[in-house]
């Protein structure tokens, strides 16, 4: 069947008529939406709305992330005739998934950027849709937080990152990917409480109430320990993820603007996500992705198989899972 598809299917970006389904498209070929998906604004009945948001000007080291949305939807190719790995369930069958394309703004009025996206993602949220956003610095969880504390109150935070990105900046207007989490506490969009960071790896001086499971306690603890950690924290509470591909170690990704050694392998990640199934999952991101940096197209493909991940967590209540 698939060899079928492939003599016969092209851009199903454009011309696929169903949002569910595998696609056999010629992963070489064709445009690239992410997995697959029909490109469309339109979410009525749409379960999962994919979104990119190729803003960088945040960084404090290397540019090149606002190229990570494409590089991702690029990689994702690689995903689209099978379900995905060790799930029980194939979220591409089951949800209704379509990629909404990307934020549009002005690169050159930084400061209408954080309403804009706030604005965009409330527009999907109030679809009924959960969105999952394709990055971009990490400076757009804030924006995106915004929308999600507004619907569903302070958001249990399950953050993967090297960085804790919780630097005190009480200037309320900077944009800044290393602050964020600090202001999205003070906001009361995070509730500090029954958040959680993982794979943390660089000194911070102050969690303001988060816990941390740095890298050094996954690799020597263990995913499974980790996991039963994580859920403990979380509870029922609504949880937003954020993976910053930093999380994982140089060697698995670096396509990074701010590389830390002895970071996750892309096994420890991939296990935790899938062992996290049944979280009260409402939205989550992927950033930190800088294609420039990233010769063999790995920190892509990982970034890739991070979203799908996502997808399938947001899908497992709903439909079942195993």
């Amino acid at each position: 069947m698939g060899l079928e598809d492939a003599r016969s299917t092209v851009d199903e970006a454009f011309t696929r008529k169903n949002d569910r389904g595998l696609s056999f498209e010629n992963t070489f070929g064709g445009a690239t939406s992410f997995l697959r998906r029909r490109y469309t604004k339109d979410l009525t009945g749409v379960d999962v709305a994919v979104t990119g948001v190729p803003f960088d000007q945040a960084v404090t080291n290397r540019t090149g992330t606002r190229l990570g949305p494409r590089a991702i939807r690029e990689a994702s190719a690689l995903q689209t005739a099978d379900a995905p790995y060790g799930w029980g369930y194939n979220p591409m069958e089951t949800l209704s998934i379509v990629d909404y394309g990307d934020l549009a703004f002005d690169y050159a009025m930084v400061p209408e950027f954080p309403g804009l996206l706030t604005q965009h993602i409330k527009g999907i949220l109030d679809a009924g849709a959960a969105s999952v956003v394709l990055g971009g610095d990490h400076y757009i969880s804030f924006p995106i937080l915004k929308a999600y504390a507004e619907k569903f109150g302070p958001m249990a935070l399950l953050h993967f990152d090297a960085h804790t990105d919780t630097w005190q900046d009480d200037n309320f207007e900077r944009i800044d990917h290393g602050t964020m989490f600090y202001k999205a506490i003070k906001l009361g969009l995070i509730d500090p409480a029954k958040s959680v960071q993982v794979g943390i790896r660089t000194t911070v001086p102050d969690p303001i109430g988060m816990t941390i499971i740095d890298a050094r306690e996954v690799h020597e603890g263990g995913t499974t320990a980790a996991v039963e950690k994580i859920r403990g924290i979380l509870g029922d509470a609504p949880v937003y993820l954020s993976f910053d591909i930093d999380a994982l170690d140089p060697a698995f990704a670096p396509g990074t603007g701010t590389p830390v050694w002895g970071g996750l392998t892309s096994a420890q990640a991939s296990i935790m996500l899938r062992d996290l199934a049944g979280i009260d999952l409402k939205g989550g991101d992927i950033v930190e992705v800088s294609p420039p940096f990233d010769t063999t197209g790995a920190t892509a493909i990982a970034g890739a198989h991070v979203a799908t991940s996502i997808i399938c967590l947001l899908g497992w209540n709903a439909h079942g899972g195993a």
